[in-house]
């Protein structure tokens, strides 16, 4: 078994399959790649901030979604070397839920969290 980076959708594709796993759980390993190829591959990176705030506005606690929001701003802070003050800010509010409780969010947003530090080397 070998890993493969998700490819990019169309934004408006990954807002809808964002949207859709929101409303329906079998649809977040469908959103899962569709974010994170966007984390990795899309130019705009406030569209790609603006879907990790999404996710973290209304996924409910335990979805896998948030943490993999927060591994993805580390990837967006990685690749472009800056992140909004309100996206650091969430990020590392994902990594504090994550602290307190891996159930509510898993740790890959710890892990975001240091990509962040790593690529701003602030914080």
């Amino acid at each position: 078994m070998r890993y493969e980076n998700p490819a990019l959708l169309p934004r408006s594709e990954v807002l809808a399959t964002l949207e859709r796993a929101l409303a329906e759980p079998s649809w977040e390993l469908r959103a899962a790649s569709a974010l994170v190829g966007s984390a990795l591959y899309d130019d705009d990176q406030e569209f790609v901030e603006r879907c990790c705030a999404l996710v973290a506005d209304r996924a409910e606690s335990g979805n896998q979604l948030l943490g993999l929001a927060g591994l993805c701003l580390g990837h967006t802070a990685r690749r472009f070397r800056v992140l909004s003050d309100t996206s650091v800010a969430l990020a590392e509010s994902l990594a504090a839920r994550a602290e307190v409780d891996p159930s509510d969010v898993d740790g890959r947003a710890l892990d975001g969290l240091d990509d962040i530090r790593g690529a701003l080397g602030c914080l």
